[in-house]
């Protein structure tokens, strides 16, 4: 794992009310370069909002260069990315070619990040794509979800990874690189008093870097953990350190999404007879989506990301998280969950989930078993 920097701010951002005047107005004080990196981009109000500072940055002379999802942002339209390369945004798309038919490991390996960073001065990094966050299935808004803005010495290292990627990338689309502009800059000096680490999942370097950032914390924790996850499949060895857990006498509470909007994530329910009888508390958000991929240990550990606890990500995805170690912020975190938890979660007892929902589990471990089955059809060991 990356080791923690000092002398950073880092501000919570909630849903896209928080983070997107955020990133507009950063985008608009940029002077030199602009880094975006997104699953989904919508040509919706909120695309179009984004766009339009990414123009006005180009006219001012600013490199902007934005990579997205090849499926994630299959759906943007044709002609805005024209319109968005015929004025300047240097666009390319990772890993483009899409076949539903195919469970080969490479074609599902997606850009799942979602990180911004201007100037290789500030940074955001966190779980919330370019799309209205206001426009979800049912009128159930707004989706829940978790951004950071990153000020200080932890920044170069966040624009010394996405420039290394972009460039690779560059290359394999065989298109021109810039150099590194925001390098040339003086180092970002101390704004705060946090300590802070940027974490990452690759296929290459660091494949379980954000998996070994939660085991190391999950095996220290001494009183609480709170995972807030929106796909929510552990491996077995993430399984058995949340039971060591509890049986240390650690409180353990997973706040998980409540509305399916894919029917593999019945897959998740398969694990909830095992944790409920280890005591883990499990609570159902109902209100609303919610994506969030954050998680609080002791009030002291802090993750906000991108990288859901699940095979995609832990295994196939390109992903960010940043790691804060400040009480100020895990507390302020940890608040903010429990907030979701009382408004719009639902408590799973074990003896309603066993009592009542003989189907539901029943369907819960077959969609387990298929997704096994895929993984394993992709090439991914059974004890994961």
């Amino acid at each position: 794992m990356n080791p923690y920097i000092s002398g950073n701010q880092i501000t919570l951002l909630r849903n896209g009310t928080e983070y997107f005047p955020a990133i507009a107005a950063a985008i608009d004080e940029a002077k030199l370069e602009i880094h975006l990196q997104a699953y989904i981009y919508e040509h919706d109000e909120t695309g179009i909002l984004i766009g339009e500072a990414l123009k006005r940055a180009v006219n001012r002379g600013v490199v902007v260069c934005v990579l997205l999802d090849g499926y994630g942002s299959k759906n943007l339209s044709p002609d805005y990315v024209e319109e968005l390369r015929a004025a300047g945004v240097k666009l390319m798309f990772f890993r483009p070619k899409i076949s539903p038919w195919t469970l080969k490991r490479n074609r599902l390996r997606r850009l799942h990040r979602k990180v911004l960073i201007v100037d290789g001065r500030v940074a955001f990094v966190g779980g919330i794509n370019i799309i209205d966050d206001q426009n979800c299935p049912g009128n159930n808004a707004p989706r829940i979800d978790y951004a950071v803005k990153v000020e200080g010495p932890l920044v170069r290292r966040i624009h010394t990874s996405i420039y290394r990627h972009w460039r690779r990338i560059s290359w394999m689309h065989f298109r021109q690189v810039h150099d590194n502009l925001s390098a040339k800059l003086p180092m970002p000096t101390t704004v705060g008093n946090m300590r802070a680490a940027y974490v990452i999942r690759n296929n290459v370097l660091h494949r379980r870097d954000i998996e070994r950032a939660y085991m190391r914390a999950i095996g220290a924790a001494k009183k609480d953990i709170l995972i807030a996850n929106a796909y929510f499949l552990p491996g077995k060895a993430f399984r058995r350190a949340l039971i060591a857990a509890t049986r240390r006498g650690v409180r353990v509470r997973l706040l998980l999404q409540g509305r399916m909007e894919y029917w593999l994530m019945f897959a998740t329910h398969a694990a909830y007879g095992l944790f409920l009888r280890h005591d883990i508390e499990i609570y159902e958000y109902r209100k609303s989506f919610m994506h969030s991929k954050v998680a609080v240990i002791d009030d002291l550990w802090a993750t906000v990301g991108s990288s859901n606890i699940d095979p995609m990500s832990l295994l196939l995805a390109h992903e960010a998280n940043i790691v804060v170690r400040n009480r100020e912020f895990a507390v302020l975190l940890r608040q903010d969950i429990e907030q979701a938890i009382e408004v719009g979660g639902y408590r799973i007892r074990s003896e309603d989930w066993n009592g009542r929902h003989v189907f539901r589990r029943f369907f819960s471990w077959a969609t387990y078993m298929l997704v096994r089955i895929m993984m394993g059809i992709a090439g991914f060991p059974k004890g994961r």
